[in-house]
């Protein structure tokens, strides 16, 4: 059964007073969608003490985006992973969010890197964010950082922004090349002929010859008896740019 929590008000030390001329403008309003209750209650408390207001709970992602729908409050806060599965629950939800209402800011507050699902959130434009749960250790930038996602900001934890850089270079069929390797299959690219290649390089054509052959043992690509391994390597170089 989907749990889900609604209109969540209370006042404490930071959280804004009522006054004669009514209450003090909110710092914007908060869904919340994290399968760990106690620490999604922690989260809620902390932000309605602080001036944000929280129109709602939820433990899963499908709860999420009917509440969303209903509530369309400034910002949602999720964890990635959330019941049923446990895998990508959470940004699966966020996705679809994203799509249908790109108004609404988004924070990922997850223990998990996941660069491959977090990149293309991270891509889909402004009011996004991504932070690791064990490395939120300063409450007041924690609380700085939702501001800044709802006013039309971005924010990623430089663990993420790490992951991700190493991925890239680890799936970039190209590092395995040389520099020189590399203006070669540019020019390959460019649909030069090994003579071609040696007059702009101002090299031998023996010399790009054997440029080319490292290039194609380097990039892994089979043997056959005609240029194809050549239209390969020079996909493969279009691919990674």
């Amino acid at each position: 059964m989907a749990e889900v929590t609604a209109g969540m008000t209370m006042e404490g030390p930071n959280h804004p007073k009522r006054n004669g001329d009514g209450p003090v403008a909110s710092r914007g309003r908060v869904v919340l969608a994290d399968d760990d209750l106690l620490l999604r209650e922690g989260v809620a408390s902390l932000l309605v003490r602080s001036g944000f207001e929280v129109v709602g709970q939820v433990g899963d992602g499908s709860s999420l985006v009917a509440l969303v729908r209903e509530m369309r409050p400034d910002l949602v806060i999720v964890d990635i992973r959330m019941p049923p599965t446990h895998s990508s629950e959470g940004l699966d939800a966020a996705r679809v969010i994203r799509g249908e209402l790109p108004e609404i800011g988004i924070l990922v507050l997850s223990a998990y890197v996941e660069t491959d699902h977090a990149m293309e959130l991270l891509g889909s434009g402004r009011r996004v964010g991504y932070l690791l749960k064990s490395r939120v250790t300063d409450v007041q930038e924690f609380l700085e950082t939702l501001d800044r996602i709802t006013k039309g900001g971005s924010v990623v934890d430089p663990a993420l922004v790490n992951e991700l850089v190493a991925a890239r270079r680890r799936d970039d069929p190209l590092a395995v090349l040389s520099v020189r390797e590399r203006e070669v299959l540019h020019l390959m690219a460019e649909g030069r002929s090994n003579a071609g290649i040696a007059r702009q390089l101002w090299v031998t054509e023996g010399t790009v010859e054997k440029h080319v052959q490292h290039i194609l043992t380097k990039l892994d690509l089979p043997e056959t008896s005609d240029d194809h391994r050549r239209v390969l390597a020079v996909i493969t170089f279009l691919e990674g740019r």
